[in-house]
């Protein structure tokens, strides 16, 4: 019959994978099962297509068959009891056939409860059927004296004959001919022969429910096996998360010890406080007074020398005498000089803000001479050479010549006749006369002072007022106590980010808990909380602070928290409550990044069971009826934006190069246009970078032709000092140029921005669940996306917005909103995240749009693999440690394997390097060799991995120093980053007990150790000179700038993926084949890396490249 059953198995394993494509041995078990409980076709059919059968002719026709094929079993055991029966009862009487009819129909209800049901069931059915009969009691008594001693020889019953047949659905005891046993007839009479047969039947079919039940007993045993397994899993799983809960607490106790202390530290520090001010205080009234003071010694001393002249003018005086007059006299002068020169304005050569003609540009004096010398005219002399002041003015008349290039009157904005004339102009479309139909310039002027310079004038308070969503304080702060979920619309720079917290706060919301406010950006959330502090009037990190990825500026006394949205869905893992917060506001909501999906569902969640936390959900676009019905039709409060008008300039056809267009586009509007800053739209580091370089390049070479043009780029992870200078005011007749990524779309507001340049592109991040490959896309932005770059303009004065692309391009070729993210990237980190939170049924979590499933499936396969998860889809042990690492799960099962190889100390250094990024090294063009020469130096002949590790030792050993980083061609700035992500993840080694060790010397083990977390990513070198993917079959290739392009090995491990003009593998590692059956033999067969099978000789670089 084990054969019988192993064909069975086959037949509807292999149905099984012609209906769905796939074939599993639980999937098999399960669906005999079900067709076990099946009442009939129909049923069977439905149960089937909840299991994910498709509905069409080939699964009815399986589950008819599988039907068939379990009716026929029982038709089996029936027919067999049946004849047994027959033969049993042809000697008795015909008086009593209407019993024997009764007593057959028994037996078949016997037959059938045998098999599930305990054997005292039958004997009591019986005898309640017919118990008036005495033969039935005395049956009774019999059969109890039988099972005591078919117990004691259950296993001599287990060699019972089995019959075999294909028809037979699971293992069965054939019976055997029943005769009568002999004691039993000595003892009774022929009347109760009918009673011995039932007897004996039973006698007979009690070695099979014995082997039934010791089979059930060793199955429960082996459940019960498993099911302590999994308990202790979950055991120590919960254990460590209380660990660490504990370890936070403790921690959290400590801060709250270190910043309240006592009184006594209290007042000391407030002494020394008011010893800080009042240190400046003397300061500046010292100062003051030595102003006065100076002028009074002046006095006195222009007094004392005209008393001496009038006392002594007759009078010889001696040598020693005389010179001492001659010395006050020269000191006086000196001193005079000196007051004369500070309170003049004009003392110095400067530019003229605005030319008006030539004749009033040579009458006007640059130099005023304002030396006071005694007996003379201070404003008909002068202290500068004649000769100098003639030179001058001689080339200030070459330079106004008819006969030369520059135009003045086109910078101050006169009429002219010549003007500046630029190589590759663009020319734009003004967006109203495209839709009159008719061609225009559509040339806005500026009126002189609107700038911005106005708003810069006015106080905090004032600004705050003028902002668009004052007025609506009171109507805002009701609805916000009326409602729980609240729904904000307000456009860009309406001041909904930096006014709603301080409103809530002033109102009384932080008295039972803060208010946290979340950014999609660090780069947001720091610039956002360093302004409120400064309108709060406190010192950053007291009363408001901000929480990112490597800076935690907050305190005891923080109420108004700016953080990450990654960071508030990881508090979650140590508060799922959130008790420490009376009022969340989820900020940059359309952007719908990754994690703000993320704190949709579970806020959603969390405001159900906390009915006193409010929930602010801050939108830029008009887009709110979808927020509103994901949050049960919460209300939406609309508040104002921009104050003026931006106009849209659209080019009259595509462009080749969008780049070179953006720069052009820059430097004809610093020439042509009035005064205003620019913001440019890029698409991420480098291009931000080329730019700025085109842009000094072409500007160096203009000179003083043009007026100053101030620089600037902001982008994530440019350094916080850089990032400032942004919002640093522009100086008078000068412009600034923000180039930036689309970190400014939304997140900054940036005062001053009269101009936007549009280049229409950004950077998403695609995922491919089917290779396994993530990277940055540059893909056309959405509509919303750019009527939120347009909007950057017009905050202080009437704006222009030119887009580098068509109109027709805006209305046909792109997107109405931006894809979110959770639905074009990996799930792995979020997987992880929402399992450690207790969330399993992840099918059913409340996304607002759930991303795809195969995309879902891979990430929990992925984490399956990596040991994250169990069979059943639980968290594990390792998977609760991985889940502290706020790094990719490959990384995470990476360090906590370094503690089994020893090598943790390394693989820090080796993580925190390569979560930075490819900004480690750069590569000027006018120094391309001798950079490339500085970045072999560090190579390692066994993969980049150990290169980076190098790096980052030999920064360690000069002492951090920025000096060897310029030497070395090494941004000092991604190295500092990698040196705070490594503090980090030391810190949260400890917190997952994890001890430190090194072992820098033993390579093997440092490999194995990477290998262990990306053994996913293991790829084979093939003949062909091209690497295929062990996991995905798919041919990619090693990116150039791995020190293993040149000599590539059998087999690697790659980092990532990345798809540019070829898929290549970056960051890359020497393994041995065995390795991968050594560390993940779950995935890895033996076979599959046999490296009998050796490959040509001198496959070089001119193969691979081919």
């Amino acid at each position: 019959m084990s054969s019988n059953n192993e064909s069975i198995k086959n037949w509807v394993s292999d149905k099984i994978f012609d209906i769905l494509g796939y074939r599993e041995s639980t999937m098999v078990d399960y669906i005999i099962a079900l067709s076990k409980k099946a009442k009939d076709v129909n049923s069977f059919i439905s149960t089937l297509t909840e299991q994910d059968f498709p509905i069409n002719s080939n699964t009815k026709s399986f589950a008819q068959e599988l039907l068939n094929k379990s009716q026929q079993k029982i038709q089996n055991i029936t027919s067999s009891s049946s004849s047994s029966s027959s033969t049993s009862l042809s000697s008795s009487s015909s008086s009593k056939d209407k019993e024997k009819e009764k007593i057959e129909f028994l037996k078949k209800n016997k037959s059938y409860k045998l098999v599930i049901d305990h054997d005292d069931d039958i004997v009591n059915s019986s005898g309640s059927s017919d118990s008036d009969s005495d033969s039935e009691r005395k049956r009774k008594k019999k059969e109890k004296k039988k099972e005591k001693k078919d117990k004691k020889d259950k296993k001599d019953k287990k060699s019972s004959t089995r019959k075999k047949s294909d028809n037979n659905w699971d293992d069965e005891i054939e019976p055997e001919p029943i005769k009568p046993n002999e004691k039993e007839d000595e003892n009774n009479n022929n009347e109760n022969n009918d009673n011995n047969n039932d007897n004996n039947n039973l006698q007979k079919r009690q070695p099979y429910k014995s082997i039934i039940e010791e089979e059930n007993n060793n199955d429960n045993n082996n459940n019960n096996g498993e099911e302590d397994e999994y308990e202790r899993e979950q055991r120590e799983v919960k254990e460590l998360s209380d660990r660490i809960k504990k370890r936070d607490e403790k921690s959290t106790k400590k801060k709250i010890v270190d910043d309240s202390e006592t009184k006594e530290s209290i007042e000391r520090k407030n002494r020394l406080e008011q010893n800080e001010q009042l240190e400046t205080e003397r300061t500046k009234s010292r100062r003051k007074y030595l102003v006065g003071e100076e002028q009074k010694r002046l006095i006195l001393l222009k007094r004392e020398i005209e008393e001496e002249y009038e006392l002594f003018k007759d009078q010889k005086l001696t040598e020693q005498e005389i010179k001492d007059f001659e010395k006050k006299k020269k000191l006086y002068e000196l001193a005079s000089q000196r007051i004369n020169e500070s309170q003049q304005s004009d003392d110095y050569y400067q530019l003229p803000s605005e030319i008006k003609d030539k004749d009033s540009l040579l009458k006007s004096s640059y130099i005023n001479d304002n030396k006071n010398k005694k007996g003379n005219d201070s404003s008909s002399s002068s202290s500068y050479n004649p000769e100098q002041k003639e030179w001058e003015q001689n080339r200030m008349k070459s330079a106004i010549s008819e006969n030369r290039g520059l135009s003045t009157a086109n910078i101050g904005g006169g009429n002219e006749e010549y003007e500046y004339v630029f190589e590759d102009q663009i020319e734009f479309i003004k967006e109203e006369v495209l839709k009159q139909g008719q061609k225009g310039d559509g040339v806005m002027i500026l009126k002189p002072g609107d700038d911005g310079s106005a708003q810069a004038k006015m106080t905090i308070q004032e600004v705050r007022k003028s902002l668009p969503v004052y007025p609506y304080r009171e109507q805002l702060i009701d609805a916000v106590r009326e409602y729980q979920v609240l729904i904000i619309v307000g456009e860009t720079g309406s001041g909904k980010t930096t006014q709603i917290p301080q409103y809530l706060h002033e109102a009384g919301f932080s008295k039972t808990g803060k208010i946290g406010c979340t950014q999609p950006r660090r780069v947001a959330a720091m610039s956002v909380a360093a302004r409120v502090a400064e309108e709060v009037g406190c010192k950053l990190g007291n009363e408001v602070g901000y929480s990112i990825r490597f800076e935690d500026c907050t305190s005891q006394k923080t109420v108004l928290q700016y953080m990450t949205d990654g960071m508030l869905v990881r508090e979650f893992l140590t508060a799922p409550d959130l008790a420490s917060y009376s009022v969340l506001i989820i900020d940059e909501a359309h952007e719908r990044t990754l994690h703000t999906d993320i704190l949709f569902g579970l806020l959603k969640d969390i405001t159900r069971f906390r009915p006193d936390l409010k929930l602010l959900i801050s939108s830029a676009t008009m887009d709110a009826e979808r927020f509103s019905d994901y949050f049960d039709g919460a209300p939406t409060f609309n508040i104002p934006g921009r104050k003026y008008e931006v106009t849209t300039h659209y080019t009259q056809a595509p462009e080749a190069d969008y780049l070179d267009a953006a720069v052009v586009t820059v430097l004809q509007i610093h020439i042509t246009e009035p005064l205003g800053d620019i913001l440019v739209f890029l698409t991420g580091q480098e291009e931000v970078d080329q730019a700025a370089e085109m842009l000094q390049t072409r500007t160096r070479g203009l000179g003083t032709k043009i007026k100053e043009l101030i620089i600037t780029r902001i982008y994530s992870t440019l350094p916080t000092d850089l990032q400032a200078k942004i919002f640093e005011p522009t100086p008078p007749n000068a412009r600034k140029v923000v180039l930036a990524t689309n970190i400014a779309e939304t997140s900054l507001t940036i005062d001053g921005i009269i101009y936007v340049i549009d280049p229409g592109f950004c950077k998403q991040k695609m995922f491919n669940p089917r290779t396994g490959m993530e990277s940055l896309v540059i893909t056309p932005v959405s509509r919303a996306s750019a009527n939120q770059r347009k909007g950057r303009a017009g905050r202080v004065a009437p704006g222009k917005c030119f887009r580098l692309f068509t109109a027709w391009a805006f209305d046909n070729e792109l997107e109405e909103n931006t894809i979110p993210e959770i639905q074009r990237t990996n799930l792995g980190n979020v997987v992880l995240l929402l399992k450690s939170m207790g969330i399993n049924d992840l099918m059913n979590f409340d996304f607002m749009d759930p991303p795809p499933a195969q995309t879902l499936i891979a990430a929990l396969e992925q984490l399956y693999a990596l040991g994250a998860l169990n069979d059943r889809g639980q968290l594990t042990k390792l998977g609760r440690k991985m889940a502290e690492f706020p790094v990719d799960p490959q990384l995470s099962k990476m360090i906590i394997a370094s503690e089994k190889y020893k090598c943790s100390e390394e693989i820090l250094t080796i993580c925190a390097m390569l979560s930075v990024g490819n900004t480690i090294f750069y590569r000027p063009k006018d120094k391309a060799f001798a950079a490339d020469a500085a970045r072999k130096l560090f190579f390692h002949p066994q993969g980049d991995h150990l290169t980076l590790m190098n790096v980052f030792n030999q920064w360690r050993e000069s002492g951090y120093a920025v000096q060897w980083c310029f030497e070395n061609f090494i941004q000092h700035r991604s190295m500092k980053r990698a040196q705070d992500v490594r503090d980090q993840l030391e810190l949260l080694l400890e917190r997952v007990e994890i001890p430190l060790v090194s072992n820098v010397d033993d390579t093997d083990s440092i490999r194995k150790c990477i290998a262990s977390g990306f053994f996913y990513n293991s790829a084979k070198l093939e003949k062909s000179g091209l690497f295929r993917t062990t996991k995905h079959n798919q041919s990619v290739q090693i990116h150039p700038s791995s020190c293993l392009f040149q000599s590539p090995p059998k087999w690697v491990v790659y980092h990532e993926l990345v798809l540019t003009t070829k898929e290549f593998m970056r960051q890359i590692v020497e393994i041995q084949s065995s390795w991968l059956h050594e560390i993940a033999p779950h995935i890895y067969k033996e076979k599959d890396v046999n490296d009998n099978q050796k490959l040509p000789k001198n496959i070089g670089k001119k193969q691979i490249n081919k």
